[in-house]
């Protein structure tokens, strides 16, 4: 599920700005980075599942390593996850209804404190 037109895919950020507003909202990076790309993760553990929002950037100037990094944000989206083979995204899956409304909320919440602070 994407969550298109959320505004922050129009976002142009320093790495280490997003990497205070993700942290303050509960998203972890963990091992989600390479050299030019970042992807915030917000995990839901509910009883129908794992689902993970996700919030995907790349380098538009800079170096992620390096941690100097221009970011551009791009549509936030999540996935469930199933043990073994890893997290779906596809149209078939099922989100409930309770989790989609809290991470549009997070989402707002998220495009607030980026924008006040790039």
């Amino acid at each position: 599920m994407v969550f298109e037109n959320s505004g922050i895919e129009n976002i142009i950020i320093p790495q280490d700005v997003l990497q205070l507003v993700m942290n303050k909202n509960g998203c972890v990076l963990g091992g989600s980075w390479d050299y030019e790309r970042m992807t915030f993760d917000y995990k839901y553990e509910i009883p129908e599942g794992i689902y993970y929002l996700r919030f995907p950037g790349y380098a538009v100037e800079g170096d992620v390593g390096a941690r100097n990094a221009n970011l551009q944000l791009m549509d936030p989206y999540m996935g469930k996850h199933y043990y073994p083979t890893g997290i779906e995204y596809g149209k078939d899956e099922y989100f409930p209804e309770r989790i989609v409304d809290h991470a549009i909320q997070k989402i707002k919440k998220i495009h607030t404190d980026l924008v006040e602070l790039a």
